[in-house]
């Protein structure tokens, strides 16, 4: 493994756990962490951009552009995100277990689509 590799490894996974941890702590009532919550999710966030130009730096590669294909790409993921979770949230949450996982796959298709869409087809 190379050291880049390693130290995105090792950043990208504690950036992904303070993410998760601060959005787990603002979200459940139970835990009466809002604010830090909120915090913990931020510098999970920034720890996330600062992980991606670290690694950038490390394999001397340029930031990729961002034009209007690529802010389209965003989008889309973030919105098949967003329908995995709202199917999750029906199954755990609501327990409307067939809409739930019917929403669910949905969207684990979409997110599947989205390799496509990047990579191509050839």
């Amino acid at each position: 493994m190379k050291k880049s590799s390693f130290v995105a490894l090792i950043l990208g996974t504690v950036s992904g756990v303070l993410f998760a941890l601060g959005m787990c702590m603002a979200l459940l009532p139970e835990w009466n962490a809002f604010t830090e919550g909120v915090i913990f999710g931020g510098v999970g966030l920034v720890l996330g951009v600062i992980t991606a130009l670290i690694w950038c730096k490390m394999e001397k590669k340029q930031l990729p552009k961002m034009n209007g294909k690529q802010i389209l790409r965003i989008v889309y993921g973030v919105v098949s995100v967003l329908i995995l979770g709202v199917g999750m949230c029906l199954c755990l949450v609501w327990h409307q277990i067939v809409w739930g996982t019917l929403v669910g796959l949905l969207g684990i298709v979409m997110l599947i689509a989205l390799i496509p869409m990047i990579k191509g087809i050839r």
